[in-house]
């Protein structure tokens, strides 16, 4: 028998973004087995799995299980912890009767040497070294599928919720990048002043330095021409508004994984927006790429939980 905290079913992995935290409960009965499978994900470069208290009776299914796990949650801090129970124990238990008498028989006559009470005897033998040992060394492999399937269906409901959360994710790196395309869309008007102002700031140094009639008409037209064509910021432009395009084109692909791929792209975008800046030499349009860092900023934090 077999339960979760919500209907088991097969992810249909959708065109979006997962978050990397998600929490996964499955529980069920193997073989007279209480069987608690719980798996928590935080935020990871790669996938690293805690299973420090994973029961011995698993120990030789660990890499088996590792594999599973990497296949179904990609990366991520992963906590992994199973509870196998039977008859209210959580280890099904047997006491070595041979080793109990023999250390029972050695007890009770160094006590009568010694002249010791014996009346604690058989609490201290209950502690003695495989007096008390796991009725079983390993996990039949009819078991192990069952509490495989367990394993599997606690994973996808912690995909479920990835799922879940990344909606929101999904919804606030949307914004954060329609901003950026909007303030973008307001650089424009300002070229054109933009450019008035370098001119003349060029001609008033030249005239501060040479006087107005030493200046030669055709040559600071062609010095003017090869410093605005150096000033010219149309390619940051372009290439930021194709990086801002990639990147939503990118969250819609069906591949789950794809955080570390977006974090790739906000480089781009963060590159265009610093080379905008550093070229664009006017108070407003420095404004809008303040405005255009702000939002690539709070993008980055929220890339950091995307799986």
């Amino acid at each position: 028998m077999l339960r979760g905290n919500t209907d088991f079913c097969c992810i249909n992995y959708r065109g979006m973004v997962y978050s990397m935290t998600g929490f996964g409960r499955a529980e069920g009965t193997v073989n007279g087995k209480q069987i608690t499978v719980e798996i928590k994900s935080l935020n990871g470069k790669q996938f690293e799995m805690n299973a420090k208290q994973l029961p011995p009776l698993l120990r030789a299914y660990e890499l088996e299980l590792r594999n599973k796990l990497l296949a179904i949650l990609y990366r991520g801090t992963i906590d992994f912890t199973i509870q196998i129970k039977q008859d209210g124990a959580s280890k099904p238990m047997v006491i070595n009767t041979a080793l109990a008498v023999y250390y029972y028989q050695s007890m009770k006559q160094i006590a009568q040497e010694l002249g010791i009470a014996e009346d604690n005897i058989l609490s201290t033998l209950m502690r003695m070294p495989e007096v008390i040992v796991a009725d079983q060394d390993a996990l039949p492999e009819s078991e192990w599928a069952a509490i495989e399937q367990l394993i599997i269906k606690a994973a996808q409901l912690l995909m479920q919720h990835r799922e879940a959360e990344g909606r929101m994710l999904n919804t606030d790196l949307e914004n954060h990048i329609n901003n950026i395309e909007s303030l973008l869309a307001q650089v424009p008007p300002h070229e054109e002043q933009r450019i008035e102002k370098i001119k003349q700031k060029i001609q008033q140094s030249l005239q501060a330095t040479v006087g107005t009639e030493a200046i030669d008409a055709n040559r600071f037209e062609q010095e003017l021409i090869y410093y605005l064509e150096r000033m010219d910021i149309s390619e940051e432009k372009t290439r930021l508004q194709q990086h801002c395009d990639y990147f939503r084109h990118a969250m819609q692909e069906t591949e789950v994984a794809k955080g570390k791929k977006l974090s790739f792209i906000l480089q781009e975008i963060g590159r265009e927006i610093n080379t905008l800046g550093s070229k664009a030499n006017h108070a407003d349009i420095q404004k809008l790429v303040i405005a255009m860092k702000d939002a690539l900023e709070k993008a980055k934090e929220q890339i950091l939980n995307v799986l």
